[in-house]
């Protein structure tokens, strides 16, 4: 399983703790020396009024802040191009800090890229150009506990005539800083916190299984499985639960890292089109697949599903490595039923006639099927989606 070599890439700085977001002023001001900060967040974290505190921190200690609060969760083409021209409009910003949860950091680190070098976003997305070096210093400042965006060389952009979430991926990405503060996250309602902490638990689940794993992503993942594991239903029941918040936060921050050195496999391949053409939002839709692309994968790869049994506090004494494998698909079936996580895609509006659009979406995310632990066909791609059905 493990990859002959191996990296790991890490964000230049991490603060974390309850109330470390106080820290950012001085972060963007004294260590970065930055003079004009563009905030990229989203709608719902301004109404939640997680942006004005910081903002206002900024302008304190002597910052112009130019704060662009219009992410969409899906952002695609066209709203990053939108935001990009209210950020030139906007002047000539030397810091982007991003604040939200997955979408509104993607966009925040494409952003400081295309500020900073005469690059095409489609380029981009086709693989056509590569980023050519590092853009403005970059703040990632999670409000949600899931997609450990603020940990990866990761920005995923929606590509509308291909119905397809396309993922820019480069080490020229990873952020400068990251700030991790459980006290941002204690307003996240409950479907929300277990849709994105399903989608973080599928980060280090995935990076574990993965044909790239190695020493670096088994370390992380084990631990972003255990942490999220004990705390994810304290944390969808009770909100307000500080300790449960920041397991859930590190936790996703982990998984995070996990990709930066591993990568998704299956899970997300199939999640891509329902996102890409049936706007599901991505935590949702790697929870609904979860449990089925994990019962595929066991086949072959018993003795690290008896690991993930252990790490999310499954007994396993008595256990062979299958049983134990089996026991931990089964908790996670467990855990989606819980959580209120629905068990199939009809809600969706998607039917059998939907299958073969579902599958050629699917078999072109090469970059995660040749990374999943065991060969994905696309008839096996169907019977997964069918199944789901």
């Amino acid at each position: 399983m493990s990859a002959s070599t191996y990296a790991i890439l890490n964000p230049g700085r991490v603060i974390a703790g309850a109330g470390s977001i106080e820290q950012l002023a001085a972060l963007a001001g004294t260590d970065f020396g930055a003079r004009h900060a563009l905030v990229v967040s989203d709608k719902g974290v301004a109404a939640a009024g997680l942006v004005q505190g910081p903002c206002a921190a900024l302008e304190a200690a002597g910052l112009r802040v130019t704060l662009i609060d219009s992410t969409p969760p899906e952002p695609d083409v066209r709203d990053v191009e939108a935001i990009m021209e209210a950020a030139h409009a906007a002047g000539a910003p030397d810091l982007v800090v991003g604040i939200g949860g997955g979408s509104a950091m993607d966009v925040a680190k494409i952003v400081a890229v295309l500020l900073a070098h005469k690059q095409d976003l489609r380029e981009l997305l086709s693989k056509k150009a590569e980023i050519p070096a590092r853009g403005l210093p970059t703040v990632m400042v999670p409000t949600t506990a899931g997609t450990g965006s603020e940990a990866t060389p990761n920005s995923i952009i929606l590509v509308p005539e291909d119905e397809l979430k396309v993922g820019i991926v480069s080490a020229r990405l990873m952020p400068d800083a990251v700030i991790l503060d459980p006290l941002l996250t204690l307003t996240l309602p409950p479907a929300v916190t277990a849709s994105t902490g399903m989608d973080a638990l599928t980060h280090a689940i995935e990076c574990y299984c993965s044909r790239k794993g190695n020493p670096f992503s088994d370390l992380y993942a084990l631990e972003a499985i255990r942490l999220i594991a004990r705390s994810i239903r304290r944390a969808v029941s009770d909100g307000r639960d500080v300790a449960a918040r920041e397991d859930m936060l590190m936790g996703a921050y982990w998984g995070g890292v996990c990709i930066a050195t591993s990568s998704t496999t299956a899970v997300h391949a199939l999640a891509y089109p329902l996102g890409g053409k049936y706007r599901m939002p991505h935590g949702l839709s790697n929870a609904i697949l979860l449990p089925s692309v994990m019962a595929f994968n066991l086949v072959g790869n018993e003795k690290r599903f008896a690991a993930m049994a252990r790490a999310m506090g499954l007994d396993t004494e008595g256990l062979s490595d299958a049983e134990a494998g089996g026991a931990f698909v089964e908790e996670l079936k467990r855990l989606n039923a819980d959580l209120g996580v629905p068990a199939h895609l009809r809600g969706w509006g998607i039917d059998e006639t939907h299958l073969d659009g579902l599958v050629e979406g699917a078999s072109k995310v090469t970059r995660l099927l040749d990374n999943n632990p065991r060969p994905m066909s696309r008839e096996d791609m169907r019977a997964l989606y069918a199944a789901l059905l």
